[in-house]
């Protein structure tokens, strides 16, 4: 079985608002992540190709190093159409399954992705990792890949399994820390911070945030 993983990335200029950086640090935070996340996934023995969409060049000047697919999304209209134009291209290319990654879940082992693909993936099947809010989706792996349409602009997990029911009985919901921790907003950043996952990656984002130590 032939599996990617598609990652569609917003532009950094539009992207982590709540932030509230400036430009500067917003691509830099952006950079980071892209980065972790693709090194990450690029060391996982069950994905054989990584598709980045979007129309951020430095977003694939990064993908150049793990030698991702490029698609360029000139339209940016949001996760689901991206997804939709990696879904053409897995099937011009014969990947049967799929797995769709955010950007900005840094903290995401490849431990977990293991974990992920020994979780429950049966011939016609879905699984689904929430967000840490329960208001998103962080992972979903399709087996096969056309076997829905996704609905990430409807914000909730229990969209996709909407869409997921229509088509199988099996669809799953897999609980794993490190991929539901994305990056949104302050509290998030300091949630991870406690956390300390990846000390290297949270030292980057206290410089780049200007975090004193002594705060955690």
């Amino acid at each position: 079985m032939k599996t990617s993983a598609i990652i569609p990335i917003k532009s950094f200029s539009r992207a982590k608002t709540r932030l509230n950086l400036n430009p500067e640090k917003t691509q830099i935070f952006c950079q980071l992540m892209l980065e972790e996340v693709l090194e990450t996934v690029s060391k996982s023995d069950y994905i054989q190709k990584i598709i980045l969409v979007s129309k951020e060049e430095q977003a694939f000047k990064i993908g150049k190093k793990f030698q991702c697919e490029e698609i360029f999304d000139a339209n940016e209209s949001g996760v689901n159409e991206a997804v939709n134009l990696a879904d053409s291209w897995m099937s011009e290319n014969q990947f049967s399954q799929s797995v769709v990654f955010p950007q900005d879940i840094p903290f995401m082992t490849t431990y977990d992705i293991e974990f992920l693909f020994n979780f429950d993936i049966r011939d016609n099947s879905v699984i689904v990792v929430p967000s840490r809010h329960f208001d998103g989706t962080n992972a979903l792996i399709r087996t096969p890949a056309n076997i829905m349409k996704t609905r990430y602009d409807e914000g909730s997990y229990r969209s996709q399994f909407e869409s997921a029911k229509k088509q199988t009985n099996h669809y799953s919901l897999a609980l794993i820390e490190r991929i539901m921790l994305d990056i949104d907003s302050m509290s998030d950043v300091d949630f991870a911070l406690k956390k300390n996952i990846k000390p290297a990656i949270c030292q980057n984002i206290r410089e780049i945030f200007e975090i004193n130590d002594e705060k955690f």
